[in-house]
């Protein structure tokens, strides 16, 4: 019984053992303290107000839907909707915008368009004359 009992002893000091301590607390990461960055934010300069007008460029025998890129472009997409009509008088739709040169514009070249300027393009197709 007391070989019994010494290895039951040993037993449970070798399974505490094993377990180990328990682990010691994590230490805190050390703090410092950053510089202050107020008087650099206000010497950052800051973007300028977005413009709200543009001059209206000539697109005239232009690909429809380049002169469209142009516009949403030059104004980043302020104006970001044009329309065309067909300049033949036939009333064709104008269903791909690559398949149209343009013949005239509504607004002349040069002029000031804003975001609520109406422009529209005078097209006919590729293999037409203006």
């Amino acid at each position: 019984m007391t070989t019994r009992l010494l290895l039951l002893l040993l037993g449970s000091l070798l399974l505490t053992a094993a377990c180990g301590a328990p682990a010691p607390a994590p230490t805190p990461p050390s703090t410092t303290t950053a510089p202050s960055t107020t008087s650099a934010l206000s010497a950052t300069p800051t973007a300028g107000p977005a413009p709200t007008s543009w001059v209206m460029p000539d697109l005239v025998g232009v690909n429809l839907q380049d002169a469209q890129n142009a516009i949403q472009s030059l104004t980043d997409f302020g104006i970001a909707i044009t329309t065309s009509t067909d300049a033949t008088g036939a009333g064709r739709s104008q269903l791909l915008d690559r398949n149209w040169t343009v013949c005239s514009q509504n607004v002349a070249p040069g002029e000031s368009i804003t975001a609520d300027t109406a422009i529209d393009f005078a097209v006919v197709q590729l293999d037409e004359s203006c």
